[in-house]
């Protein structure tokens, strides 16, 4: 792993590793976020010195778990974020034969998955034309679509930028995370 020096970013691109009670839902019970990778606690996860990454102005675009809204909200405070927009970006799931996703739920069925834009500073957008909702088919569980990072990039422009809990090397952005190769280490204030 590489040590985080001087680094600062303009954009952190987050998907934490959300941890839930239900380890195993589904109908193959594997379904479950901790049958698929390492979870973290609410708790360890504001304990990561995401401030100390941050430009002076900086965005972040964090996906959350719809069944989480405040501990979300929770999160982005304590990274020392301004909530700006809740559903910033919205995945509209599709399947290989592009119908609409029949998800997971607590009360209703998930179709979609949202990420929150949040500030620090005063940052601005480049370009006032990015659209929030983007349609993708599902890949492997909690991916994401590579669309959403080139929308950070048009919205912000081409600044440093750091995809946090990565499971893939991205050209242009640093990343973090235990799944992929050449990630920085950000240790928490806790081992601090």
């Amino acid at each position: 792993m590489e040590e985080v020096g001087m680094s600062k970013y303009e954009i952190i691109y987050a998907d934490p590793p959300w941890s839930f009670n239900n380890k195993k839902t589904g109908g193959s019970m594997t379904s479950g976020a901790a049958s698929q990778y390492d979870v973290m606690t609410l708790e360890q996860m504001k304990q990561l010195p995401v401030p100390d990454l941050c430009a002076d102005n900086c965005v972040l675009i964090m996906w959350w778990v719809g069944s989480q809204p405040q501990e979300a909200l929770d999160l982005c405070n304590a990274w020392g974020f301004t909530l700006k927009n809740m559903n910033g970006f919205v995945w509209n799931k599709l399947t290989r034969n592009q119908n609409p996703h029949f998800g997971m739920g607590f009360w209703t069925r998930a179709g979609s998955e949202s990420a929150i834009i949040a500030t620090r500073g005063k940052p601005k957008p480049v370009s006032h034309s990015v659209r929030a909702v983007h349609s993708a088919v599902v890949g492997k569980h909690s991916e994401k679509p590579s669309a959403f990072r080139n929308k950070a990039v048009e919205l912000c422009g081409d600044v440093p930028r750091l995809e946090m809990f990565a499971r893939t090397q991205t050209p242009g952005w640093d990343v973090f995370g235990n799944q992929v190769d050449n990630s920085i280490e950000i240790n928490s204030k806790e081992a601090a």
